[in-house]
């Protein structure tokens, strides 16, 4: 079994195609001492187990002139290189093509002048691609640069020099083409990396000392002046400010933030002095943790890539088959011209070429988990971005997901006293309870005011699932549920009945309060719906997804309550954990595809058997971004139609891209029935394959959260 510890990272710079990512892939595996690489081309990373140094991973891309680096090097910024220089060659290549074709008008197709500015051309232009052309003939590798060596030098053999030239220079162009759309779509792996400083400024002995991220250790303290982003994950010690979380959460708006609260490196602090006491090195931080999560989901194969790398096993071996027999059989059995057919299976190898086929699928993949990274969801990997597109019943869990997550004082209702006086008595008495409803009604009282109370408290006493009672000032008080007082027959309790009820039936849970012979007064308490479920699920619905499902531990009561009020309908209460996944795997058969949106933590088994999972609140959340295939990082269920509505894009546009890069093959390849196939028109068939791959995937940038 391959150790982790074995396993080494790096970084490749200069990787511009999938074939040439699967050629060095395939060359760091003869290395002497590796026993397993991958490479992961949308992410530009190779992952190299057993023994080998950068200089050895250099040599093996040295047919491509690649740049390796360590992982946790700061990336080198890439020398900004004038169009004429990096393109220079083929500048030269098109300059003695365009001179070859007025040669030819002038002087015709025969003449010496017109091959040699032909050659010329070729040379100039195609040098590289027929070193490693050749390079991959002698080993019997067929990739397309070795079809479009064959196909180039078959033209020239037969006396077709324009039309190699020209092929050279579209072949280029074709290139061009991929490298700009796999460089675009990587451009959001490199924003997020670019987010956090790269320095920081820390207070050593009360002084202020600028330091490199990678020298700042736990404990530090760092200052955070107004205008600066935040280089290091960490907790506010000292300030207030507003923290625009946007490049973690995808939220624009600023979030207010003081003493003990989380702060996440790349987060940019609007207006405030903060001091934060650093609580991660910053390769544990929550941007890292994204950006390295990213990166890993952009290596994993989707179902279309496993199938279009299988096919292109097969496809290129068949092409050159095809074209074998399109230049062998008709001159052998139907007395047809060498020339011709020679000519026309050249052609079958040059549209043969797969480069669109091949990047159809990752270039897609990239792109839309790039843009989903850039609003705030994290999805890891190409299998949960498709089978995102293919979702038809979505499971929310209750606690944490459609609601906050902790209850909150909705209703007080008072017989004698004020709402004051009521709300001062139970924060005296809750003081010394552990029960969770003492910390609502704490926070009620203290946004009250009147939370710091100088009443005094003896005898206190908490009566296991009934409540508490203590005497303050000499009174006895009681605060406890309606069955305490009912059942010792409490003289006011049953006139109240009514007022109970209501509440219980809108799924709060109520606490009446008195002495022993007066009510003084009742509380709603209720873990509150988010403000974004009720929309969420609407918005779920018009898009089609009509069954939606609400799992949850709470009671039968609370649970329809809070169903009704977001409109789900379909509600199952008082389950276990255990419930909760066996529920799920029955969903799964039923559906096909299913959804779980449930906390991370204790949702985890149920988010495993699920077809996708969705964590909440994944910044800053360990257990959500390492439990779920997708991780809302906002802690914002507003962000899971914006999260489906990519997948299906990006599902229809890899099947798109798929029919576009074969059906443009089939096309061209029908055109040898009648003869008409050109080298012309075969590389164009495979540039505007590339061109039209590129172009389609490159709209999945466009998808945008509607709620921004």
């Amino acid at each position: 079994m391959k150790s982790k510890q074995d396993e080494q990272v790096y970084r490749i710079q200069g990787l511009t195609c999938a074939n040439c990512a699967q050629k060095f892939e395939n060359n760091v595996k003869n290395i002497k001492g590796v026993t397993d690489a991958r490479v992961n081309f949308g992410a530009s990373k190779v992952s190299v187990t057993g023994a080998a140094d950068i200089s050895e991973l250099e040599k093996a891309g040295a047919f491509d002139k690649l740049k390796v680096s360590a992982e946790q090097d700061e990336l080198a910024e890439e020398p900004s290189i004038p169009f004429y220089k990096k393109h220079g060659t083929v500048l030269v290549s098109f300059l003695f093509l365009v001179a070859g074709w007025a040669a030819f008008f002038q002087q015709g197709e025969e003449h010496t002048t017109t091959t040699i500015l032909f050659a010329i051309s070729i040379v100039v232009g195609g040098y590289r691609l027929f070193i490693t052309g050749l390079n991959n003939l002698i080993r019997l590798q067929f990739d397309m640069k070795t079809l479009m060596t064959i196909a180039i030098i078959g033209a020239a053999i037969i006396g077709e020099w324009g039309e190699g030239a020209t092929v050279v220079i579209l072949f280029a162009i074709s290139e061009a083409l991929e490298t700009y759309s796999m460089e675009k779509a990587r451009a959001s792996i490199r924003s997020l990396m670019n987010v956090s400083p790269k320095q920081a400024t820390i207070l050593i002995e009360g002084k202020e000392q600028l330091l490199a991220v990678k020298d700042i250790r736990i404990g530090d303290r760092m200052l955070v002046k107004p205008g600066q982003k935040i280089a290091m994950d960490g907790k506010i010690v000292k300030g207030y400010a507003s923290i625009s979380e946007a490049a973690i959460t995808g939220e624009s708006i600023p979030v207010a933030k003081g003493v003990q609260d989380e702060v996440f490196a790349g987060t940019f602090n609007e207006d405030g002095l903060l001091e934060v006491e650093v609580t991660k090195r910053v390769e544990d931080t929550t941007i890292s943790k994204i950006i390295h999560l990213v990166e890993e989901a952009q290596a994993e194969r989707a179902p279309s890539q496993a199938f279009v790398d299988k096919f292109a096993k097969y496809y290129t071996p068949l092409i050159i088959i095809i074209a074998f027999l399109v230049a062998t059989v008709p001159p052998l059995f139907l007395g047809m011209d060498w020339n011709t057919w020679i000519y026309q299976g050249l052609a079958v190898l040059v549209v043969g070429c797969p480069c669109a086929l091949v990047i159809s699928t990752p270039i897609a993949i990239v792109t839309a988990i790039g843009n989903a990274a850039r609003n705030g969801v994290l999805i890891k990997g190409g299998v949960f971005l498709e089978e995102g597109g293919r979702i038809k019943a979505i499971a929310f869990d209750k606690t944490g997901t459609l609601t906050r997550g902790a209850p909150e004082v909705t209703d007080v209702q008072t017989i004698q006293h004020s709402e004051e006086e009521l709300l001062q008595i139970l924060a005296t008495l809750e003081g010394g309870s552990t029960h969770p409803l003492a910390s609502a009604i704490l926070q009620k009282a203290k946004e009250m005011g009147v939370a710091d109370t100088s009443h005094t408290m003896e005898n206190f006493e908490s009566v296991a699932g009934k409540g508490i009672m203590a005497s303050i000032e000499g009174i006895v008080y009681k605060a406890g549920s309606p069955n305490w007082f009912l059942n010792e027959k409490h003289p006011e309790v049953e006139m109240l009945g009514e007022r109970i009820h209501q509440l219980q039936n809108a799924g709060k849970t109520v606490i009446v309060v008195g002495t022993p012979d007066k009510i003084i007064g009742i509380l709603g308490i209720r873990d509150e719906i988010r403000e974004s479920s009720a929309s969420t699920v609407k918005d779920l619905k018009e898009m089609g997804i009509r069954h939606l499902y609400m799992l949850t531990g709470d009671n039968d009561r609370t649970a329809e309550a809070i169903g009704h009020e977001v409109d789900i309908d379909q509600v199952k209460s008082g389950l276990l954990p255990e419930d909760k996944l066996r529920y799920i795997k029955e969903l799964r058969e039923k559906h096909g595809s299913m959804m779980m949106v449930g906390d991370g933590i204790n949702d985890a088994p149920a988010l495993a058997a699920s077809s996708v999972g969705v964590a909440m609140g994944g910044a800053g959340t360990d257990t959500a971004l390492e439990t779920a295939d997708v991780a809302l990082m906002g802690d914002d269920l507003k962000k899971l139609p914006f999260t489906i509505r990519l997948s299906r894009k990006a599902l229809a546009i890899i099947k798109q891209n798929i029919a576009f890069s074969l059906g443009l093959k089939v096309l061209a390849l029908l055109l040898v029935i009648p003869g008409w196939l050109t080298l012309w028109i075969a590389i164009f068939a495979d540039m505007g394959a590339t061109l039209l791959v590129t172009l389609n995937s490159l709209r999945l940038l466009k998808v945008k959260d509607k709620q921004k």
